[in-house]
């Protein structure tokens, strides 16, 4: 008893350690990266405010969503803060700003995480459609994966390309460097993460995983996952030079040898750094590799970031 009490008191140091780590770099280096300034002025449009004639894709600084199909999983007070990463629908997602989705799924078509689930797919598909047809401009990259211990949904492919074939962007790495303008009226690329059927391949509807990579490492320690997104992003090519995207994730998860195992106070370690780690991108001269930024619990100065570097990109300032 007494060497798990120590255990626990030795964590407890060590996140406290790399909270200040992080915030002490912050004070030292500041926020500000080309574009920190920006605010937009309607985040539900923001690529069409940019200007759709010459915002390249892989000049665009994706703002994501972690386990974005989360707002009403598990049991309120009960199992939901365990496994809850956004507290806002896809569809006020999108309106925020969001532009790529992570979704999970199980069996039966339902989204998960974990061994938890929450409502059809479906939902997803409406709330997509329902923001498509408010706006004109807006590409969303939109990933569906079989989550981890779960099987593939008999035919999902086909099933996705039923639900919303009308806005799909077929798979052809030339998209990486066209602007939004040359690949409307089509709205979505989707990203399919079968764990046994067979992956998409060029020229489908859907993209494989290939085209959507990360450096997922497991820790609640704000600082290790910091230096960590760090390190594998020095590893990319630059995004002119890449046919694929790729994604930092600004979070940090719960972990079963803390006591702390709700979502929300163990992510909040990293989520105020997002600023500090695009900042951070140009101290160590790899800003031009970063395009995916993904968070948890999403808001409005995390997308005016991710908007603001995107804006001075076209502007020739970054």
């Amino acid at each position: 008893m007494g060497s798990q009490v120590s255990k626990q008191v030795e964590r407890r140091k060590s996140i406290t350690t790399e909270k200040k780590v992080l915030a002490d770099l912050r004070i030292n280096a500041g926020e500000d990266f080309p574009g920190s300034e920006y605010r937009s002025p309607d985040r539900k449009n923001w690529m069409s405010n940019l200007g759709t004639e010459r915002t390249r894709v892989n000049q665009i600084v994706w703002p994501g969503t972690h386990d974005s199909a989360t707002n009403v999983i598990g049991i309120p007070f009960i199992t939901r803060p365990f496994a809850q990463c956004q507290s806002l629908s896809i569809y006020e997602q999108l309106v925020l700003g969001t532009r790529l989705l992570d979704i999970r799924i199980q069996e039966n078509r339902l989204v998960c995480h974990g061994i938890l689930s929450t409502y059809s797919v479906d939902v997803v598909f409406a709330d997509i459609k329902k923001f498509l047809a408010e706006t004109q401009s807006e590409i969303v990259i939109v990933e569906i994966r079989t989550e981890f211990g779960h099987e593939d949904p008999p035919d999902f492919d086909k099933y996705i390309v039923e639900k919303i074939g009308e806005f799909l962007i077929h798979n052809d790495e030339g998209v990486f460097e066209k602007t939004i303008a040359e690949l409307l009226p089509k709205r979505v690329i989707c990203i399919w993460k079968p764990r046994k059927s067979p992956a998409p391949k060029a020229g489908d509807p859907l993209w494989g995983g290939g085209y959507l990579k990360d450096n997922w490492i497991d820790t609640d320690l704000p600082s290790t996952k910091f230096d960590s997104n760090l390190k594998f992003l020095s590893e990319q090519p630059p995004v002119t030079k890449r046919k694929y995207f790729y994604r930092v994730e600004n979070t940090v998860t719960p972990k079963a040898d803390n006591p702390i195992l709700c979502v929300k106070p163990v992510t909040r370690r990293i989520h105020k750094f997002a600023r500090l780690f695009i900042n951070q991108s140009f101290a160590k001269g790899v800003a031009d590799k970063l395009q995916v930024l993904s968070t948890d619990f999403i808001d409005g100065d995390f997308v005016d970031a991710c908007v603001g570097l995107t804006s001075a990109r076209i502007e020739g300032k970054a």
